[in-house]
């Protein structure tokens, strides 16, 4: 994944810029760091983080604020050249050879527990792009919305997906909440494990599909349903 994003980034920089523009790895990594250390500090500004008064020494140690932003203006994680070709389908085309890399990574570096629990995580961004979600619930409205797969005890990512709108590889008349939790399940099902979802994913249907695969499920179900019966959603409108 590194020498990839090394590779992009320097290409977009050699053909916008500078012919001699380079990076080294290390280089890289320092600019990595520096970013996860932005994100734990939570410096309000990044001229801040090299300011004489709130700058984290080991940023100050690490690179220039110059070198840093040089490098920011020019971080590409997938080949330029081919993006509107890669784009016609693939709306993920600008970072899905590197995304799919961690995915898999996920899924191989570890060995999840018996609970694994699916839920949605909208991440803020401002991009334009015809996936941006906008949900009036979340502390910030605007982002990209990904179905998350974690590890109970651990809250590793066992398994993500970007929501990108309307799927075609969907089968007909398979829910979108079932396509999620089973896709997100594959690498896990047939072990015996549990998932843990809530009422926008719980169903019979799915819990059905999960248990014909040695896997059970418990979450809220929505009183909604249909396959819940009217007798039930009777006494549920009594506590309601």
């Amino acid at each position: 994944m590194l020498h990839s994003i090394q590779e992009w980034t320097i290409q977009h920089a050699q053909q916008t810029e500078h012919v001699d523009w380079f990076m080294a790895l290390p280089e890289l990594m320092a600019f990595i760091a520096i970013v996860i250390l932005r994100g734990l500090t939570k410096v309000p500004s990044l001229r801040d983080c090299w300011s004489a008064n709130l700058g984290n020494p080991q940023i100050i140690g690490t690179m220039t604020q110059n070198r840093f932003q040089d490098i920011m203006r020019h971080l590409r994680f997938d080949d330029r050249s081919t993006r509107s070709e890669r784009a016609k389908t693939d709306k993920f085309a600008a970072i899905s050879s590197v995304w799919g890399s961690f995915v898999t990574n996920c899924i191989t570096s570890y060995n999840p527990g018996l609970h694994i629990t699916v839920d949605e995580q909208l991440f803020p961004s401002k991009t334009r792009c015809c996936f941006l979600q906008y949900i009036a619930s979340k502390p910030d409205k605007f982002g990209i919305k990904f179905w998350v797969a974690c590890d109970l005890k651990s809250k590793y990512i066992c398994n993500v997906l970007p929501y990108l709108g309307k799927d075609p590889s969907r089968p007909s008349g398979e829910r979108l909440f079932e396509n999620v939790v089973m896709r997100l399940m594959e690498p896990f099902l047939d072990k015996g494990r549990n998932v843990t979802t809530d009422n926008f994913f719980t169903s019979l249907s799915l819990a059905q599909q999960l248990l014909s695969q040695k896997t059970t499920i418990l979450g809220t179900v929505n009183k909604i349903r249909r396959e819940i019966p009217q007798s039930t959603r009777q006494i549920i409108a009594l506590f309601t």
